[in-house]
């Protein structure tokens, strides 16, 4: 089994992928270097997305401005003053400069270090806070790595042992949150009407305080691609993303389960918190 293998047998790709087709000759013109060949690999099959809600892979393709190789200008000046005291690396197109192929959700980026051939380009962590980590290795074999645990990194974490990777492609979304009535049944049976209402869904993972007063169930239907968070109080709410086209069948799955769950909803906001009138008013987040 190759590397390739081994990364599409553990995490699927998406049917299509978003922003994965374009012309490499002029994309690396633009860069003014060749991309590796695992990384073209990866873009093809996985395009512009995020590895289990973590790791963004960015593609050199589509018109996005969250999107894209950035940083090629061979300066500092979008570096935070923070990062620059302790910056061991120049940046592409410098010789030997660091190019930048991904970031995390804590704002990390995930890098080259553009050192001999693309072949040999080793995987740089830059963290938020202005850390370095060299792992040996390509982004390919590294997203693999950390994905199935075989590969641990003090700046980013591991991956959550007992769930199953995946990958999201990135694609418009609304998002709601309902604020609830507490409801006479408890928070495990309430998730658990809650799933079986939406199934099947598949787990993203969950954490309580240690009182169990506090805490968190994330999970992702499986054939709407929704994807929800489920907190036990304070305030008690279920947060959910999902694609506007879906909005109407949201609305009418989503306010028949917390029937079910013995709960009323009280409020609907924005993922900030702003209240909205109805459901169906739009915002700024569509």
């Amino acid at each position: 089994m190759t590397g390739h293998d081994s990364l599409e047998r553990l995490v699927t790709p998406p049917a299509a992928p978003v922003d994965a087709r374009g012309d490499w000759t002029a994309a690396e013109t633009v860069l003014s270097t060749q991309l590796p060949d695992d990384y073209k690999w990866l873009v093809e099959r996985y395009g512009w997305g995020e590895f289990c809600d973590f790791l963004y892979l960015r593609t050199p393709f589509g018109t996005s401005e969250y999107n894209g190789l950035t940083w090629q200008s061979g300066d500092l000046s979008g570096v935070p003053e923070r990062d620059r005291r302790r910056f061991p690396y120049p940046l592409h197109p410098a010789p030997g400069g660091l190019l930048i192929w991904g970031t995390t959700v804590n704002a990390d980026r995930l890098c080259w270090l553009t050192t001999g051939t693309p072949r040999s380009w080793p995987v740089v962590v830059w963290s938020s806070e202005g850390w370095y980590e060299t792992h040996p290795m390509g982004a390919a074999e590294f997203i693999n790595g950390w994905a199935d645990g075989r590969v641990s990194s003090a700046l980013l974490g591991d991956m959550e042992p007992d769930l199953a990777p995946w990958f999201n492609a990135f694609r418009p979304r609304a998002h709601r949150c309902l604020q609830l009535s507490a409801g006479p049944l408890a928070h495990p049976e309430r998730l658990l009407i809650l799933r079986e209402a939406l199934a099947p869904t598949t787990d993203r993972g969950a954490w309580r305080s240690e009182n169990g007063e506090m805490g968190q169930s994330c999970f992702a239907t499986v054939s709407t691609d929704w994807m929800l968070t489920y907190d036990v109080s304070r305030p008690h709410q279920i947060r959910i993303e999902f694609p506007p086209e879906d909005r109407e069948q949201v609305r009418r799955r989503l306010f028949a389960a917390v029937q079910l769950m013995g709960c009323e909803v009280l409020r609907i906001t924005t993922a900030d918190g702003t209240a909205l009138p109805t459901w169906d008013t739009a915002t700024d987040e569509e």
